[in-house]
Order: C-alpha cells, then sequence, then structure tokens
C-alpha cells in the first residue's frame, strides 16, 4: 500500500490564503494595499502626517503641495535575488493626502527618521482660534 503525502505539502500555502482571506479588511483591496501606509493627526498649530518608507533615501522620495493635497511619490526598489516570500512591497508609489485646511505654505517641513517620513504642515493663521476681547460698557 502506497500513501501519497503529496497533497499535504501545499497546506501551509493554503492555510496562508485562507488567514488572508479572513483577514482582508472590509473596506476594499485599496486600502489594504494603500502604500506607503500613513498617520495623520495634528494639534492647534500643525497638520502631521507621518509616512512608513523603511529603507528608502530622501531623494528617493517627492513631496508635492497643492491647495488641498499632499502628494507622496516615489520608487521603491527591492535587492535582486530569489524570494521565497516578498511581503515588503516594491516598485512606483503614489499617494494622496487629503488636507481640509489652510496651510501656510512657506513653513512647511519634512523629515526622515529611522524610516518614518514625517511632514509638518503648519495652520495658517486665518484658521486658528483667536481669543475676542469683550468690552463692557
Amino acid at each position: 500500500m502506497v500513501i501519497d503525502f503529496n497533497t499535504l505539502y501545499n497546506f501551509p500555502s493554503r492555510l496562508d490564503r485562507v488567514f488572508e482571506e479572513f483577514l482582508r479588511s472590509p473596506m476594499g483591496d485599496d486600502r489594504r494595499l494603500a502604500y506607503p501606509p500613513l498617520n495623520l493627526s495634528n494639534d492647534e498649530a500643525n497638520i502631521y502626517v507621518r509616512a512608513e518608507v523603511p529603507g528608502m533615501a530622501i531623494d528617493d522620495v517627492e513631496l508635492t503641495l497643492t491647495d488641498k493635497t499632499l502628494v507622496l511619490k516615489g520608487e521603491r526598489t527591492a535587492p535582486e535575488g530569489k524570494y521565497f516570500r516578498q511581503e515588503r512591497p516594491k516598485g512606483v508609489f503614489h499617494r494622496v493626502v487629503n488636507i481640509g485646511v489652510p496651510v501656510d505654505r512657506d513653513k512647511v517641513t519634512a523629515s526622515l527618521k529611522d524610516g518614518v517620513l514625517t511632514v509638518t504642515l503648519p495652520k495658517s493663521e486665518e484658521i486658528k482660534p483667536r481669543t475676542i476681547s469683550i468690552e463692557a460698557q
């Protein structure tokens, strides 16, 4: 009697596919595949965009600020070789971040540290809260 175990050799990859389908984002594939992943936050004075771009140089990323959007563009390359698994994306990326408030364009800064690109967008003076004095009569 011969027992064929060949059908079990693909079991780990089949199991991986089951978990990938189960853990898929309900928002659709576009949200799950967005690169680079980023966080948006703000305080009273600034809006912060923090994007994860590990292994990329400053020259590999291009930032463009328009009236209502911040555009991150670049190309991520991977070392040549034979991969058994490749989960870090490579290729050209283009990410558009909508900014809902006016920004002081002359004071925008960007820095790259430990694989995190941080763009600081100072809010325009016209939208910052202002204290109004009340006169007694």
